[in-house]
C-alpha cells in the first residue's frame, strides 16, 4: 500500500506550512504573553480557505476529505497550535451548519463564516457535564416561532470575540436524544460572558463562561432537526 502523499495533499501541505511559517510562528510567544486573538490573522487563513476545510463546496467551503484537513491542520499547528485550535474548532461549528442547517439558515451566515470574516464558537460543555452531552442541562423551551434558552456554558473557545455560537441546549427528554444545537448570534439579548480564563498557555484565544437568561432564538435558528 501507497501512503505517499498526493501531489494535491503536497500543495495543501506547502501552502499551510509557508501560511505557518510568515503569519504565525513570528507572533505565536506575543499573542501568548498578551492573551492577544488574532482575528486578523485568522481571517487570512480564510481567504486560503482554510477556516472551512471540509465544508461543501456549494457552501463555500474547500470540500477537503479529513486526511487532506489533517495535513493542513498539522502544518499550522507547527506555527501556533493554540491558534489552529481555534481553526479547528471553527471548521467543526460550520461544517455542522454547512451539513445540517436549513438553506436560509446557510445563506445567512456561510459566505462569512467560510472566509473567516466572522468566527464561531462551539458551546458544549458545562461546569456539571463536563463534554458529556447526555447530561448537558441548559434548556431550549419552544414558544410559538421561537426558543427560550437558560444556562450556561463553560471553557468556550473564542467566546466573547467571535460573532455566532453553536450551541447544544435541551428540547426534550433525559439523555441524547432530547438535545438539540442552534446557531445564536453571539450578541443576542440575555448573553452574557464571563471573565476571560487564565490559563498557562493556550492564550491566543479566549474563554470564557457563556450565560444565556431567557435568549430568544429563532426557530428556524434549528441545526437539524429537534432531538438529533
Amino acid at each position: 500500500m501507497n501512503f505517499d502523499l498526493s501531489e494535491d495533499q503536497l500543495a495543501f501541505q506547502t501552502l499551510a506550512k509557508n501560511f505557518a511559517a510568515k503569519e504565525l510562528a513570528p507572533f505565536a510567544a506575543e499573542w501568548d504573553s498578551k492573551s492577544e486573538f488574532p482575528v486578523e490573522v485568522i481571517k487570512k487563513a480564510g481567504d486560503l480557505g482554510f477556516c472551512s476545510l471540509y465544508v461543501d463546496e456549494e457552501d463555500g467551503g474547500m470540500g477537503l476529505g479529513r486526511l487532506d484537513a489533517s495535513i493542513i491542520i498539522e502544518q499550522l499547528s507547527v506555527g501556533c497550535t493554540s491558534t489552529t485550535a481555534f481553526i479547528t474548532i471553527h471548521n467543526m461549528s460550520l461544517w455542522m451548519l454547512s451539513k445540517f442547517g436549513s438553506e436560509d439558515l446557510k445563506k445567512e451566515w456561510c459566505s462569512s463564516l467560510t472566509s473567516g470574516k466572522k468566527l464561531s464558537s462551539y458551546c458544549l460543555t458545562e461546569a456539571e457535564s463536563g463534554s458529556d452531552a447526555a447530561s448537558l442541562r441548559t434548556t431550549a423551551e419552544k414558544k410559538g416561532d421561537s426558543y427560550i434558552l437558560n444556562g450556561s456554558k463553560s471553557f468556550v473557545s473564542g467566546s466573547g470575540e467571535t460573532d455566532c455560537l453553536i450551541l447544544m441546549a435541551r428540547t426534550g427528554k433525559e439523555g441524547p436524544e432530547g438535545i438539540s444545537c442552534f446557531l445564536i448570534s453571539a450578541d443576542s439579548k440575555g448573553i452574557e460572558y464571563g471573565k476571560k480564563e487564565e490559563k498557562m498557555g493556550w492564550k491566543s484565544q479566549p474563554t470564557r463562561i457563556v450565560s444565556l437568561s431567557d435568549v430568544e432564538v429563532p426557530a428556524s435558528n434549528l441545526i437539524g432537526k429537534e432531538g438529533q
